[in-house]
């Protein structure tokens, strides 16, 4: 259980991934799906895309009666390769091709964080955290087995470290946790910045 008097933390994302970073470190969030049309967001830059993104999910949360007394964190990932930014591929030749152009090459992996404070209106802060990517060279079957696991469609830049993209990574710059969705040392400065300790958070043993 939590210890007493904390508040609440919400997850405005249906990410395992992220609930399991959060869980990992002690903390015990609920978990609320924003239901944003990612396709509806724009951006000049796929780290500006990927704070927009981050801010319109917890932004919509952070709107529901379920969030009230809650601090509510959204993120949102993408993958920038030649300047563009690329989210989920939309279907398995996506997928395919896009391998296809990363493999041995790097990318930046953008995650965007946003917490709003919903016990206190104006209380909200956010920022994007970036991790360079170093691809692997996959054979052409290699690439065409993962995608037939699915894996792919499900995830930001099509690829993940703590799945069977894992062994296609030859290594990362930055912090591990934004490649898999949230960056736990951001979200303690965000928390910082609102006047929040990340010890408030951790779940009593």
């Amino acid at each position: 259980m939590a210890r007493m008097n904390s508040p609440r933390l919400v997850l405005a994302s249906a990410s395992p991934a992220r609930l399991a970073l959060l869980r990992q470190a002690g903390m015990a969030p609920e978990v609320v799906v924003s239901g944003v049309d990612e396709d509806a967001v724009d951006a000049s830059t796929p780290s500006e895309l990927a704070r927009v993104l981050a801010e319109a999910k917890a932004a919509a949360v952070a709107a529901r009666a379920e969030a009230a007394g809650a601090l509510v964190v959204g993120c949102d990932s993408v993958l920038e390769l030649d300047g563009r930014a690329l989210g989920k591929p939309g279907d398995a030749k996506e997928a395919a091709a896009r391998w296809k152009d990363m493999r041995g090459r790097s990318g930046v992996l953008h995650t965007g964080h946003c917490l709003i404070d919903t016990r206190t209106a104006e209380a909200r802060c956010s920022v994007t955290a970036s991790t360079t990517v170093h691809f692997g060279d996959p054979s052409d079957e290699e690439i065409a087995a993962y995608v037939a696991s699915g894996e792919p469609l499900r995830v930001a830049g099509a690829f993940t470290l703590d799945g069977r993209s894992g062994p296609f990574v030859e290594g990362i710059e930055g912090d591990h946790g934004n490649v898999l969705g949230l960056s736990l040392p951001t979200l303690r400065r965000l928390l910082a910045d609102l006047g929040v300790a990340v010890t408030d958070l951790w779940v009593a043993r």
